[in-house]
């Protein structure tokens, strides 16, 4: 049977584990973005056994459809790179906004401004809580129409549309650039106005608050429950999982992972389409005490 590994050198966490938080895309997701038989028999063994689940992902609220049908207990998710944490129990297209972390929008708009400038020919969309405009040249590369085709500077104008909704994060895409350049440069330049990562293959980069995360909203999360992040284990596989990696307790690279995400996570799993986060939980699940 396919097992999971630990990096040389990293010792296992010393005390069990009683919250699993796993990104969706290229994770816990196949390729097809489907939910396989074993994964959904894991994540229902795992809430039997006390441990609670979240998925913690880029998604925006609206296309959690897609694992809807699986959540149990608490039923809450981490979206928007943190920006939001929704309760899918409404099921689809009533999900409760239960915390939200916007980014404000002279942040945004700073953060705009010198993209702009240090990356010419960057586009943008904007991702509010019910809400998602787009600048007129930004490809179509989400699966919605816009409610919006403005530039930027517009969308994030105080008398903006939806400007009485919060901005969760801005999408910047560039034609040309390579994706893993496109996040340092625009890291460097944006500064403190934002949190910039990426979890696209292509040169997509997602604008968060500040100090806004998958691992500083999870943080969260734990607090309200008494957990700490010793008894977290979390899966990613893209730059965007880095924070939540280093930060859980024990933590899987699957094996489709960028390299920035194997350094930071304590083991490694086998690919999304193998079922890694199914490989892991079932091996947890078997070594626990009786």
């Amino acid at each position: 049977m396919t097992s999971a590994t630990r990096q040389p050198g990293t010792p296992a966490a010393a005390l069990p584990a009683r919250l699993i938080a796993t990104d969706l895309d290229g994770t816990l997701l196949r390729d097809d973005k489907s939910v396989s038989a074993r994964t959904v028999a894991a994540l229902a063994a795992a809430e039997e056994a006390g441990i609670e689940v979240f998925f913690v992902t880029g998604r925006p609220a609206r296309w959690m459809d897609v694992v809807s049908d699986h959540v149990h207990g608490h039923g809450l998710a981490i979206c928007g790179n943190g920006a939001a944490v929704v309760d899918l129990h409404g099921g689809p297209g009533a999900h409760r906004f239960v915390k939200v972390r916007e980014l404000a929008r002279e942040n945004a708009l700073a953060a705009v401004r010198l993209l702009r400038e240090a990356a010419p020919g960057t586009v943008f969309a904007v991702e509010q809580t019910y809400g998602f405009h787009q600048e007129p040249d930004y490809p179509k590369l989400h699966m919605e129409i816009p409610d919006n085709l403005r530039p930027a500077e517009e969308l994030l104008a105080p008398d903006g549309p939806d400007a009485d909704q919060p901005v969760l994060k801005i999408l910047a895409y560039h034609p040309s650039l390579d994706p893993d350049a496109f996040l340092t440069l625009a890291r460097l330049a944006i500064g403190g106005h934002a949190n910039v990562t990426r979890s696209s293959p292509s040169a997509l980069l997602e604008l968060s608050g500040p100090d806004v995360s998958k691992a500083s909203t999870l943080a969260l999360c734990c607090a309200e429950r008494g957990i700490s992040h010793e008894e977290v284990v979390a899966f990613g596989d893209m730059p965007n999982d880095v924070e939540m990696l280093t930060w859980a307790g024990q933590s899987y690279a699957m094996g489709n992972a960028h390299p920035d995400v194997i350094a930071a996570a304590s083991g490694r799993t086998v690919a999304n389409n193998d079922d890694g986060v199914a490989v892991v939980i079932e091996e947890l699940l078997a070594n626990r005490l009786p």
